[in-house]
């Protein structure tokens, strides 16, 4: 919700809104500037370098569908592509390389992989893929007492790796309560004397490990740690390069477009009371896919993001009780029959979120999918709704029983709607029951 709200009162500057005073908030001003607008909006690409992207790609593909003495090998190259953030080009080789591990996991026919490093390695790529491996496989590295083994501490990339392990727990699973506490303390120490880029990965996963993070900030770092080791395969490290590169472009070229949609609404004079945070709205949906083949629903859903930011801020601060009671009323019809009536504030902007939601619509419509549209309409008016319900219990000087307050957060913090928004431009794997 908003931050605290300034204690200047402001006359309405919105025509036919009431005359009463307004609080404004004190946010501070967005720092982006023009920056976006004038970065490159496409990467130059010739043939030759299209050439030697698609001839890289093909070679990472034979390195994860190679036969290989070692299982060990091949998780390690499996780890290295989904660190490094190209693992969307080779998932049904990446799935089945995994199916072959785990089978042979499973039926004891490893002839490779007792160390800590493969062991935990393993163990969280499995389990990040749905295969179900126990945790037990850890109890081989307790002595006789049941402590951890005292030889575990010099191998540090393998306690890293064990710590990574952690985040893929389950409820209930002690052993990895005691190997987080366990290598937590003994990284911590480390970490003051192991050189790069050992450090670096160290440091970066005592912040924020690998389950926490977001994909391109992790295949940002990773690109420099992997080269750093000077192990690496040179053509994977080419095409992660590239490919980074090429995203980023991507990326680029998208935002560019949301900063101009964002002007034409001239937010800082028809919504002067808001947050200014388009850039860090994208930046949440570049979190939650920033695959090139997303672009459409990461527009749509940026877009719903910053309307979203807008509304809040409507109703915690803005807008006095009448209007958002006019405005929950023409939220009902999700239609512009009684838009007149409504301050010119509001106007606009439920205007704006019938064209982003009309906009989507018609982009998915000949696929069948207008249904997904339609739940994200739905989605949108029962976050407006639980805006209205808290601004209510405002007006009215009500505190709400944590019992009536709880599915009334639930809706209003957002994330319900998001995800909602986020799964309407998805694959054919998202279905209705999806929805449901």
């Amino acid at each position: 919700m908003s931050s605290p709200i300034s204690t200047n009162l402001v006359p309405s500057q919105h025509g036919n809104t009431s005359k009463e005073n307004r609080h404004l908030s004190n946010f501070k001003a967005s720092f982006w500037g023009d920056v976006f607008l004038s970065s490159p909006s496409q990467m130059e690409m010739d043939a030759g370098t299209q050439h030697e992207y698609e001839e890289l790609k093909q070679e990472v593909r034979r390195i994860l569908v190679a036969n290989m003495d070692k299982s060990s090998q091949k998780l390690h190259i499996i780890d290295a592509v989904q660190r490094l953030g190209v693992a969307y080009h080779f998932e049904k080789e990446i799935e089945e390389a995994l199916q072959i591990i785990y089978h042979h996991h499973c039926n004891h026919i490893e002839i490779d992989g007792d160390d800590l490093y493969t062991t935990a390695v393993r163990f969280r790529l499995l389990r990040e893929h749905g295969f179900d491996v126990h945790c037990a496989t850890f109890n081989k590295f307790k002595d006789e007492n049941g402590n951890f083994k005292e030889s575990l501490i010099g191998d540090v990339k393998g306690m890293l790796e064990l710590y990574e392990a952690t985040d893929f727990q389950l409820h209930g699973e002690n052993i990895l309560e005691e190997v987080l506490s366990f290598t937590t303390f003994h990284l911590k120490l480390a970490e003051t004397t192991v050189d790069y880029p050992l450090y670096t990965q160290i440091a970066n996963a005592l912040k924020r490990p690998l389950r926490k993070s977001l994909p391109r900030l992790i295949a940002r770092s990773y690109i420099s740690i992997y080269e750093g080791y000077g192990t690496q395969d040179e053509n994977l490290m080419k095409f992660a390069k590239l490919d980074f590169k090429i995203l980023q472009h991507l990326h680029k070229k998208e935002i560019n477009k949301i900063i101009r949609w964002w002007k034409d609404l001239d937010v800082a004079i028809n919504f002067p009371f808001i947050r200014d945070r388009f850039v860090e709205c994208y930046f949440w949906k570049l979190g939650v896919y920033f695959e090139s083949h997303y672009a459409i629903v990461r527009n749509f859903a940026t877009k719903v993001i910053c309307l979203i930011s807008i509304l809040d801020d409507i109703y915690d601060v803005y807008g006095p009780y009448e209007e958002l009671k006019s405005l929950q009323k023409q939220f009902k019809g999700w239609d512009t029959n009684c838009i007149d009536q409504l301050p010119n504030y509001i106007k606009l902007w439920y205007s704006e979120i019938l064209n982003v939601y009309k906009d989507m619509e018609d982009s998915i419509s000949k696929e069948g999918k207008s249904y997904r549209v339609q739940v994200a309409i739905e989605a949108m008016e029962r976050k407006s709704q639980v805006y209205y319900v808290e601004a209510k219990w405002l007006h009215e000087n009500y505190v709400p029983t944590m019992e009536k307050y709880m599915p009334i957060a639930l809706v209003s913090c957002g994330y319900w709607n998001l995800m909602m928004s986020s799964f309407v431009g998805m694959e054919d794997s998202i279905t209705k029951e999806t929805f449901n």
